[in-house]
């Protein structure tokens, strides 16, 4: 393989991972524009939607290589288990809003997102307890079909991880900008109380925030399966802090941004480890989001604004 085809299989492997940390960057952006607030359980909320995906495979009869032994077509399958990992972990979102952080809504100060962290430790710990320690293999369910470019090579895998994560981006971009509840949830980050003048129901904004942002980690626990074969009880902090770091770069609290810094910090970690060293990638990734924050605090297409609280 030359060197035009390695640049071109990392591309293809950056664009894959890129679209797995945009979606879980958008749940941290929705949640931050809205409330200001950093979302530390949402690391691991991301980790439970890569089990309840796994589970729904495996009741379908999926596991390994196996084939489907339910007599459901594999696409029936694969959209089920995303539909259930996303409302799963939508659910989930909608109930640590709710139960942690709505009843400190009103303090000042670094109380809720200290909280989220704690919530992220007691998911962290539940899984550990109830899924022990070992690695989960993660199906392979998918036909070995290839597509040669070059040299490089491009799987079915790849191409399915785009489809879905181009369609939920693009799906939340469209609601966000043509929906009612869209343009509520953007007059509520700009200014909440004069959004609850107006009659919009800030709490049901902020729940379907929540949501929506739980919804899409659940999305990238499934392809982050899919893309490694396996789940852990600690892929939320690798992946999760990456995330993090796209939603930063691109500008948090800005839905394009958060896209845009998945798909910056995914072609990093692939192209890093190819022309420099694998070991190197963290220090490439944070030094760069040291030297954007000096230069651009806001992010690549974030705006300062004024702070709300």
């Amino acid at each position: 393989m030359t060197a035009t085809d390695l640049l071109v299989q990392q591309i293809i492997n950056g664009v894959s991972l890129g679209a797995m940390y945009a979606l879980i960057a958008l749940g941290f952006t929705l949640v931050y524009g809205i409330m200001e607030l950093i979302n530390f359980s949402h690391f691991n909320v991301f980790m439970v939607g890569s089990y309840i995906a796994l589970y729904v495979l495996e009741a379908f009869g999926i596991s390994g290589q196996s084939t489907l032994m339910s007599g459901w077509p594999l696409v029936g399958v694969l959209v089920v288990a995303l539909l259930v990992a996303m409302v799963g972990c939508g659910f989930l979102g909608v109930v640590i809003e709710r139960l942690s952080l709505r009843p400190l809504r009103g303090v000042k100060g670094p109380s809720a997102m200290i909280t989220t962290i704690g919530v992220s430790y007691i998911l962290f710990n539940l899984v550990l307890l109830f899924l022990g320690t070992d690695t989960k293999n993660y199906p392979n369910p998918l036909p070995p079909l290839t597509f040669a470019i070059g040299g490089a090579v491009l799987r079915l895998r790849e191409i399915l991880i785009w489809v879905i994560s181009l369609a939920l981006m693009a799906g939340l971009y469209v609601f966000t900008r043509r929906s009612k509840m869209g343009k509520a949830m953007r007059a509520t980050a700009q200014d909440p109380d004069a959004a609850r003048m107006m009659g919009v129901e800030v709490d049901r904004v902020i729940m379907t925030a929540f949501f929506l942002g739980s919804a899409l980690a659940g999305a990238g626990g499934m392809i982050f399966g899919l893309y490694y074969n396996f789940t852990s009880f600690v892929i939320g902090y690798s992946a999760g802090l990456r995330a993090f770091t796209a939603a930063v770069l691109g500008g948090i609290g800005n839905v394009p941004g958060a896209m845009l810094g998945g798909m910056i910090i995914g072609l990093i970690e692939t192209l890093s480890g190819q022309v420099v060293a694998v070991r190197w990638t963290d220090v490439i990734i944070f030094s760069l989001l040291v030297l954007v924050l000096v230069f651009r605090p806001a992010g690549l297409l974030g705006r300062v604004a004024p702070n709300k609280s």
